[in-house]
């Protein structure tokens, strides 16, 4: 569904190669509707996998995708890249002209923390002070930003609040590869670790006298994270809340602590729940498109107030 109205008919012929009454009918479907619907699937899947590897990882209901700080880098990247014109003497527009120069700078900008956060982890062995190292590094990179900020011109800082906005219409075919990629990799560290992640429920000690180490699974968990939260962020922007809200609404309709069974439940949720949320952003037949980042925040704050009020157990 989108702005344009296209037959139902004519939908399904464009997918599976038939005659079509309008040629422009198909190039809508497969080279911008099809390609957002799949980067819909596989951001919110993605975001929800990294939200439930973090709440399980810090024992913390209210852990997300982004609180290791790889959301902030990402917007560190792209506000160097856009902001940086007036605060570098706009050596960095003339890099805009490339297509993939935002993907580049954001993904830049994650791996950084991505490193810095690894490196912690091998000399921190509290799982808690990496999460507050992880914030810190959050705090650091928004002051950047907001100082950037100050130095750029009206039109940098709207075009860098619509990036901000997350989008899902933007993934090329080719973008769309390295996305699959990254959120596969992801996926199967995720499972990869399902046996530790049950051991971690019940604590850290419990963990360890299982025979899991530590450190090991932290880095991965934490790698596992940061290419999905990060590959997602460096295609569609920051987007919140699903990674937060939809491992709770899941462990509502499956009630068990098995993560080969939460994993795969999250994926669906996350994915379902990102689409109904770019029908109501992209309202059929209507121009205008609502920035997703809203529509996500409007669906999923409620979701966690709802889930905090009922006083019932969030995660463990």
């Amino acid at each position: 569904m989108g702005s344009v109205a296209i037959p139902l008919e004519a939908v399904l012929q464009s997918l599976f190669g038939g005659e079509v009454e309008k040629e422009s009918w198909r190039f809508i479907i497969t080279e911008y509707r099809l390609p957002k619907a799949i980067t819909a699937i596989i951001a919110g899947g993605g975001l929800a996998i990294a939200g439930l590897l973090m709440q399980t990882l810090f024992r913390n209901p209210l852990a997300g995708p982004f609180v290791l700080g790889l959301s902030s880098g990402a917007s560190l990247g792209v506000a160097i890249l856009i902001l940086g014109a007036g605060a570098f003497g706009g050596y960095f527009s003339t890099l805009l002209l490339n297509e993939w120069s935002l993907v580049i700078a954001s993904a830049f900008g994650s791996f950084l923390v991505l490193l810095a956060v690894l490196a912690v982890t091998f000399r921190v062995k509290d799982t808690m002070a990496i999460l507050i190292i992880g914030l810190m590094f959050g705090s650091v990179t928004s002051a950047v930003v907001a100082v950037l900020s100050y130095f750029s011109k009206a039109e940098q800082l709207q075009q860098y609040i619509f990036w901000s906005f997350g989008s899902l219409g933007d993934v090329s075919w080719s973008g769309l590869g390295i996305l699959s990629f990254c959120f596969l990799i992801g996926l199967l560290l995720a499972l990869y670790q399902s046996k530790s992640l049950n051991a971690l429920l019940l604590g850290e000690n419990y963990a360890k006298s299982m025979g899991i180490r530590m450190k090991r699974t932290t880095f991965v968990i934490i790698l596992a994270t940061s290419i999905l939260a990060g590959g997602i962020t460096a295609f569609a922007g920051p987007i919140a809340f699903v990674g937060l809200a939809v491992p709770h609404l899941t462990r509502q309709y499956f009630n068990t602590s098995n993560h080969l069974v939460l994993i795969p439940a999250v994926l669906l949720s996350g994915s379902i729940l990102m689409l109904v949320c770019d029908t109501v952003a992209q309202w059929p037949f209507h121009e205008f498109t609502l920035p997703i980042n809203a529509i996500t925040s409007l669906i999923g704050a409620p979701v966690v107030i709802w889930l905090l009020v009922r006083k019932r157990k969030l995660l463990f």
